[in-house]
């Protein structure tokens, strides 16, 4: 499952993942997303939160996020991934390779310092 909020007075979306993605989180995530967008034209940034990142369901849940990142990462300035998974870091450095947004890692108990992140231009 994958919670999605849109904090409005930053335009900041939280991704806050618990458990397995699905393909179907993603779409819902857009559902959420994509509105907002088309409003405002950008997010200043995407806040991941999760404690501990627990992967996908199946080949078919990463294609989908895949697309996701593909539809979205160039109206969005930044992605803070907030988790004390070992994955954190590892993604934030593999996807800083083929996105249009600048991407940092923090601990979880570093959330503040990452909302802050993401509102710097």
């Amino acid at each position: 499952m994958l919670r999605v909020s849109i904090q409005q007075a930053n335009a900041i979306a939280v991704m806050e993942p618990q458990g397995p993605l699905s393909e179907q989180d993603f779409i819902n995530a857009a559902e959420i997303i994509d509105p907002y967008m088309r409003a405002y034209g950008y997010l200043n940034g995407i806040l991941i939160l999760t404690k501990d990142f627990a992967g996908w369901q199946s080949f078919a849940a990463i294609a989908q996020h895949m697309d996701f990142i593909k539809d979205h990462h160039q109206y969005i300035k930044r992605i803070a991934i907030v988790t004390d998974s070992v994955l954190g870091n590892f993604a934030s450095v593999l996807a800083s390779q083929f996105v249009h947004s600048e991407i940092k890692w923090f601990n979880y108990d570093d959330l503040d310092s990452a909302q802050l992140w993401l509102l710097v231009h």
